[in-house]
């Protein structure tokens, strides 16, 4: 088998253009990912995953965040409008990893129905009173356990819908003060809090198939982004044990600085296997591919075993399961 693109790149629109087709089947990259701006109708969704992969000829993954509350792609009236997460939890008290489950069994079924196979969660940043509001009601939780617990269930709901979850901001982003869209967050906690909070839920779930980096400096551990840093990625490997694909957060995120090709191949350097770049001209996208090239061997493993996860969906009754959520939910 011909090694996949070290990358993960999006599209313009709602339909791939000539070139894009011509890029794509160039660069072969790993996987797609979707945007708002590439959603219209289900129709239209589902033949723009089938022109991707059949531009690479095969089942290439086809990303998206659908996290829900602010972070999600799909939205209504078409698809399920869902409350932050942090809200969710807090609605579902001690019920919340069923709802937690449930919540994403029924986005799985939304995704699997437009070809889409992959999703930007679980994410198990733990929230504090400092992080910042880009991020904050987006948490599960505010301590490691329970943190770990819903996002447990979260990927089990999407697994068994038959999409790859993909866990993050490896190996946690939950102290970032900044914005990392727009600014370079450093934390100063020491490892050893590090290690009991930030890093517990990533270690307890480390047998997820994917993950996705932090784009933030922890000063008691390396003065470079977590993305870029050798010394983080090896504690990620090792410490906190995931030995699974690594993707990169967007490389097009203000809080990394330096060219498209010094980032990229600075973070394939440190130890990510795949390069997700989104949002640029299509010549940034030509840049980041060349500069990422092919996969390396371990990278192809690791990228072969997450595909293996994708299964046929169990059999779900869509209107009984969100009946009970909403049952959870509003429970006295």
């Amino acid at each position: 088998m011909a090694r996949f693109g070290a990358t993960i790149l999006d599209a313009e629109g709602l339909r791939l253009t000539a070139d894009e087709k011509a890029f794509f089947r160039a660069a072969n990259p790993y996987g797609f990912i979707l945007f708002a701006r590439n959603i219209d109708s289900p129709d239209q969704v589902r033949a723009l995953c089938t022109e991707m992969r059949d531009c690479v000829g095969r089942d290439a993954p086809i990303t998206i965040d659908q996290e829900g509350g602010r972070v999600q792609r799909l939205r209504g009236p078409v698809w399920t409008e869902w409350l932050p997460p942090l809200d969710f939890v807090a609605k579902a008290g001690p019920r919340a990893k069923e709802a937690m489950y449930l919540r994403f069994r029924l986005i799985a079924a939304e995704l699997h129905d437009l070809g889409i196979d992959c999703n930007c969660a679980p994410m198990v940043d733990i929230a504090s009173a400092d992080t910042h509001d880009f991020l904050r009601n987006r948490c599960y939780g505010t301590d490691a356990n329970s943190v770990a617990m819903l996002g447990r269930a979260a990927a089990e709901g999407m697994l068994a819908g038959g999409v790859i979850p993909v866990l993050k901001h490896i190996p946690g982003h939950g102290r970032a003060t900044l914005d990392s869209h727009y600014d370079l967050p450093n934390v100063t906690a020491s490892a050893a809090d590090l290690r009991a909070q930030d890093f517990a839920p990533f270690k307890a779930l480390n047998d997820l198939p994917m993950g996705m980096t932090a784009h933030l400096v922890y000063e008691a551990l390396d003065s470079a982004p977590a993305t870029l840093s050798p010394k983080v990625m090896k504690l990620i490997r090792e410490d906190i044990g995931f030995d699974n694909l690594i993707m990169t957060d967007d490389i097009s995120m203000k809080a990394l600085s330096g060219s498209l090709t010094q980032i990229a191949q600075s973070a394939l350097v440190a130890g990510c296997d795949v390069v997700l770049h989104c949002n640029g001209s299509l010549a940034d996208r030509h840049e980041v591919a060349e500069a990422a090239g092919e996969m390396s061997f371990a990278a192809q493993t690791r990228a072969l075993r997450a595909l293996n996860v994708r299964i046929a969906p169990d059999d779900i009754d869509i209107p009984a399961a969100q009946a009970q959520l909403e049952a959870l939910l509003n429970k006295a």
